[in-house]
């Protein structure tokens, strides 16, 4: 799949977005937060198929460093901070979204919830996918695994094909972030209090990167309504393992809450 992608500059960076689902304006947007070393067309068409089912509109684009947006430097211990209390205001601001869901997966889920957490403005609904509240040691140990084996294990080739010249540059900056010793402090269950919207938290059993600690945690910190799923035989990507599971209930969730048609 290549699909037909956009720019949109934020604050002087060029980032690349795709709009799926109907283009009515009162539609209720999705905004897709990617993980770690995600982008926009890593989402597939996972996007596209959950606004058929809801009647959702959404917005799917790349952080800066990632897929075919611009560059960065590097990333800090704080880059998620960044990420959802400086761009992803603007984001929406440039875009006109107001009251979104926000489906975040993996760091995307984190970014999430720091700002759900922050009351800047309104949020619908989040839908969160293994999402990190905390730092765990098995997720240091998961990639410092993968560092190691970036090459070797043919990482980087697949990498390459969503982040082109970015690969490098992202992948150091984002291993070297995670495995810092500034990073293993890293904690944002304060946030929580102030998310009060609902929430859907989906964890695989077999996450590699987490543990059901996080889930409990988001549960039992949050000011809003908690659904939680485990999904037995799934690692980190629930919705590229288990679509049809991650889908059902997602679409289960947006209508319980009045989102979905």
């Amino acid at each position: 799949m290549t699909p037909d992608l956009s720019g949109v500059t934020v604050d002087g960076v060029r980032l690349e977005y795709r709009w799926v689902g109907p283009s009515t304006a009162d539609a209720t947007t999705v905004v897709f937060l990617h993980e770690g070393l995600g982008s926009v067309t890593q989402w597939k068409d996972f996007p596209d198929a959950l606004c058929a089912r809801t009647g959702c509109r959404g917005l799917v684009y790349s952080r800066q460093g990632y897929g075919r947006s611009d560059p960065f430097d590097t990333l800090s211990a704080r880059f998620m901070h960044h990420e959802a209390l400086d761009v992803l205001p603007r984001v929406l601001e440039a875009f006109e979204i107001r009251n979104p869901v926000l489906f975040g997966h993996s760091d995307g889920g984190s970014i999430a919830l720091i700002y759900a957490g922050s009351a800047q403005t309104a949020v619908a609904a989040l839908i969160l996918e293994a999402p990190h509240v905390f730092v765990e040691d098995v997720t240091v140990a998961r990639i410092a695994e993968v560092r190691d084996a970036y090459v070797s294990s043919g990482l980087r080739t697949r990498l390459e094909w969503h982040h082109g010249a970015n690969v490098d540059r992202l992948f150091n900056a984002w291993a070297t972030a995670w495995l810092s010793d500034e990073f293993r402090g890293w904690n944002i269950e304060a946030s929580l209090p102030g998310v009060a919207c609902p929430a859907l938290v989906i964890q695989g059993a077999d996450d590699e990167y987490g543990t059901r600690r996080q889930v409990d945690a988001i549960a039992g910190g949050m000011s809003g309504q908690v659904t939680t799923l485990t999904l037995d035989g799934c690692g980190h990507a629930p919705h590229v393992e288990q679509p049809d599971k991650v889908m059902d209930a997602s679409v289960a969730f947006l209508q319980e809450i009045g989102i979905a048609r």
